[in-house]
């Protein structure tokens, strides 16, 4: 009798048991979702400094990506789920970049990534645009150069460098400015050679448009009406003043069915 009490008080216990070890695996993983990769940001260009001591690129106009040496992450925080192929043979140092598709596809390229099903097809139009090392304690320039090694060395054609290139004066700048926009690009990148990488705005890293726009962060979906109702009418965002305003005009077909999660940068 007394070794019949003895094995069924186990199993009495085991349903607990296995309850609290499933909330700690829940708590862990929802906090890994939602740890966001700490990210350097730009300050907006003002004529001024010497050009000849910045790399210049592209600003391309893409959705913001960090590989951590595993897997990719959005800048607020959120899994991206990649077919395994795209990320084979990926270095196993963090890379920050951005998934592009082309010059005006910002929103396929948003669409794509927050699919809940692997389109193959659509992925393989799809590059990672490395531009930086984060855990790198160097300098740019340096932190460029090996930078171009390891993405050399991975022999993975969806892994690309964002190239950079030095111009001699202001004049220069504005002057490769315009080409790029009337090509269809947003505008360009500015950064200091000596920049160190630290996450938060940065005073060695600059964004340079012909038009300047505010950058504000999605903090809720609001409801459509006419032909969209059920779905997303407007995006309620925040600028980084604290501002808040509703962005409804001008967006796509596509975003009232897959609208922005909230938390990401617009």
């Amino acid at each position: 009798m007394r070794d019949r009490t003895l094995s069924v008080r186990p199993l009495r216990q085991r349903p607990m048991l296995r309850a609290i070890l499933l909330l700690l695996c829940l708590l862990s993983c929802g906090a890994l979702r939602a740890a966001a990769p700490p990210v350097m940001l730009a300050s907006t260009w003002q004529d001024g400094p010497d050009v000849s001591q910045y790399l210049v690129s592209e600003k391309l106009d893409g959705v913001r990506a960090r590989w951590d040496g595993r897997v990719l992450w959005t800048r607020a925080g959120h899994r991206i789920h990649a077919p395994a192929w795209f990320t084979d043979g990926w270095p196993s140092q963090p890379l920050d970049g951005e998934l592009w598709l082309a010059r005006g596809q910002f929103d396929a390229t948003s669409a794509l990534i927050r699919a809940a099903i692997d389109d193959d097809a659509r992925w393989r139009a799809l590059h990672f645009m490395a531009f930086d090392l984060p855990a790198s304690a160097e300098g740019f320039e340096a932190r460029h150069a090996r930078l171009r090694v390891l993405i050399n060395g991975s022999a993975n054609p969806y892994l690309r460098l964002i190239e950079q290139r030095r111009l001699a004066n202001t004049e220069t700048l504005h002057r490769h400015l315009r080409s790029i926009v009337q090509a269809g690009g947003e505008g360009l990148m500015l950064h200091h050679q000596d920049n160190r990488y630290s996450p938060g705005r940065s005073a060695g890293l600059f964004k340079l448009k012909l038009y300047e726009d505010a950058e504000a962060r999605v903090i809720g979906h609001v409801p459509g009406k006419g032909k969209y109702a059920g779905k997303v009418g407007a995006l309620l965002v925040q600028t980084e003043q604290g501002a808040r305003f509703r962005i409804g005009s001008g967006l796509t077909d596509a975003l009232p069915d897959s609208p922005p999660p909230l938390g990401v940068q617009v």
